[in-house]
């Protein structure tokens, strides 16, 4: 058996050469290979890290879990092998205590250890702002998005919206992004989105933001959160919910304070404003109709 002190000498060059490994890993690598970093590490959202930490640091003790499994039952498949010569049955055990006491704790522990962890996040992640600085509604219907700026006023009248269509593929399947429906958020900034179903369920996933949720007839949710990185992001349904579900597409364009405030002035001077209940119109939302959400907004 080698001495304590060759171990620790050896177990000093695999520390070294571990953390030059991590060291040469991009954000991305670090957080388990999942959308939402760029190089210099600025997570998306102020949310993007915490959910890339509870998947990561979960994989890690499964991973762990299965390795130390999978070593014991390599082990004894390979001690308690039959070797040439024996027969009959090995001496058969009916149980032993430590061990079934070991196996029974452990997982049990590790339960607990998830249902915390998970109901942590989960808290933070699901506590509305209840003064935002920006408020969104997000309605989805078959098979495109609405988005409405609210305002200060109680009956929406200095609201302003979009109205969008649903992806138009071409000939070879090429989809023209600049016609998706767009959602233009101020970064920095305390955002809350209401999320509203014109007719079946829906979710409502910007796939770099790390969330997703559902969106019901008869039951509104929200989601709040601070873009903390400008760019133009992803988002689609991700809910099966009929003939063109692919084709439920929208972009999410995190801009400056400035640039946010002129495309709000662009809206109420085009004239899409008040509530967007009263303006909605689903006519020109099927593929091939080269429809726009300002031609559907007029």
């Amino acid at each position: 058996m080698p001495s304590k002190r060759r171990l620790r000498w050896a177990a000093i060059p695999l520390g070294i050469a571990a953390a030059v490994v991590l060291v040469g890993c991009t954000p991305r690598e670090l957080h388990g290979y999942l959308p939402g970093f760029v190089e210099d590490g600025t997570p998306a959202t102020n949310h993007t890290e915490r959910v890339a930490a509870l998947w990561v640091n979960s994989w890690i003790v499964l991973l762990t879990v299965g390795l130390v499994t999978w070593i014991l039952m390599g082990w004894a498949v390979v001690m308690y092998r039959r070797r040439k010569g024996q027969t009959g049955l090995p001496v058969q055990l009916r149980y032993n205590m430590p061990i079934e006491i070991f196996y029974t704790v452990v997982p049990l522990i590790l339960v607990l250890g998830f249902f915390s962890f998970t109901a942590r996040d989960q808290t933070i992640l699901e506590t509305q702002y209840e003064d935002p600085e920006v408020s969104v509604t997000a309605i989805a219907k078959q098979w495109a998005w609405d988005f409405q700026y609210n305002g200060d006023n109680d009956d929406e009248s200095d609201a302003v919206w979009t109205m969008g269509i649903q992806a138009q593929p071409d000939a070879d399947g090429n989809i023209d992004q600049e016609t998706l429906p767009t959602l233009v958020l101020p970064v920095d900034k305390e955002v809350r989105i209401d999320l509203r179903s014109r007719d079946v369920i829906h979710s409502f996933w910007i796939i770099d933001f790390l969330y997703k949720k559902d969106m019901y007839i008869g039951k509104d949710n929200s989601w709040s959160f601070i873009p903390t990185r400008e760019g133009t992001y992803q988002g689609k349904c991700a809910e099966l919910c009929g003939e063109y579900h692919s084709m439920m597409l929208f972009n999410v364009e995190v801009v400056s304070e400035a640039e946010y405030e002129q495309y709000l002035a662009d809206l109420r001077d085009s004239g899409q404003t008040g509530s967007i209940t009263e303006a909605y119109d689903r006519l020109s939302n099927f593929p091939g109709t080269g429809g726009s959400s300002e031609e559907e907004g007029k």
